[in-house]
């Protein structure tokens, strides 16, 4: 196996989840192919989400975790396979939502499947991402009144 393109497929996965945790919009757009998909599993919203197409997908992360919502993602233990300038990768993930302005806190965790490809330019970018929920609970954070939020970045920037 090739070390050096399996850690740049890494880097790839890494950069995406700390672009959307900084809201680095037009950094996460670089990870995405353009027909990019991605089904994220997650029923807060109500029903599974799925996309096609990195404008739809930089639409829908900016939309619902953009403002003052403050987002962690964890993600380790990678399995990937890679073929030529494709790759396969499963992840562990884990995830914390904030929304202070609606008093929601969000915690789940999941199983990323993804897909890779490299570009003319050589570099590796996800051309599908995705996951369904081992967990997820949502509470109000009323309901813990010792709760305080001592900073917020986007709250401070926003």
């Amino acid at each position: 196996m090739d070390l050096a393109t399996l850690e740049e497929i890494k880097q790839t996965k890494y950069r995406y989840l700390r672009c959307v945790d900084l809201k680095r919009w037009d950094e996460l757009a670089d990870v995405l192919t353009a027909d990019a998909t991605a089904d994220y599993g997650s029923p807060a919203l109500g029903e599974a989400l799925s996309f096609t197409g990195r404008d739809a997908i930089l639409d829908f992360l900016r939309t619902n975790l953009g403002g003052t919502i403050i987002t962690t993602h964890s993600a380790g233990q990678p399995e990937i396979d890679i073929d030529g300038d494709t790759a396969t990768g499963t992840w562990s993930f884990e995830d914390t939502v904030i929304a202070p302005e609606h008093d929601v806190l969000i915690k789940g965790a999941a199983f990323y499947r993804d897909r890779y490809r490299r570009g003319d330019d050589g570099t590796w970018r996800i051309a599908h991402t995705g996951y369904l929920r081992l967990y997820e609970m949502m509470m109000s954070t009323k309901d813990v009144p010792s709760l305080r939020l001592t900073a917020n970045l986007w709250a401070e920037t926003a």
